[in-house]
């Protein structure tokens, strides 16, 4: 290969170039009003895209979870499984699984938050929104901190 740039470079940027392009397939499909087939997708994106890539796309994004898909007709049809907030809060909640130490991490999370975001987390927390659930899911609303 005959190119200036490090193939670490190259690299980087094919995996942003993927990304964008999964978040304009995902897009693509928080707009519609219900599943899509690929080739719906496709249309919707105006072109620019190969069947086969948009078709790699919506299955990479369904490995990962973010998509649900139902049989329609030889395809299949696809629809994100949540709406941003939740797909925002499904990555807090596996960066929480990943370390060791929540309590840190929650404190340091806090800790940087806006005046503004602080208030609004602070009230959520003291109108026990989902307190109820959190007993009978996890067992873990009686923990004290750090447990």
């Amino acid at each position: 290969m005959d190119t200036d740039e490090p193939s670490g470079a190259y690299e980087a940027d094919r995996r942003l170039a993927n990304g964008k392009r999964e978040a304009e397939v995902l897009a693509a499909l928080r707009s519609a009003p219900g599943p899509l087939t690929p080739r719906e997708v496709l249309e919707r994106m105006g072109g620019g895209l190969s069947y086969s890539t948009v078709v790699t796309i919506l299955t990479r994004l369904h490995d990962k979870d973010v998509l649900a898909r139902e049989p329609r007709g030889r395809a299949f049809a696809y629809a994100p499984v949540t709406d941003e907030p939740g797909f925002a809060a499904r990555r807090m909640h596996q960066a929480m699984k990943e370390v060791p130490d929540r309590e840190s991490v929650l404190m340091r999370f806090v800790d940087d938050l806006s005046a503004v975001d602080e208030k609004l987390l602070r009230r959520l927390l003291d109108a026990d929104l989902d307190l109820d659930r959190a007993d009978l899911d996890t067992g873990e609303a009686d923990l004290e901190p750090g447990q």
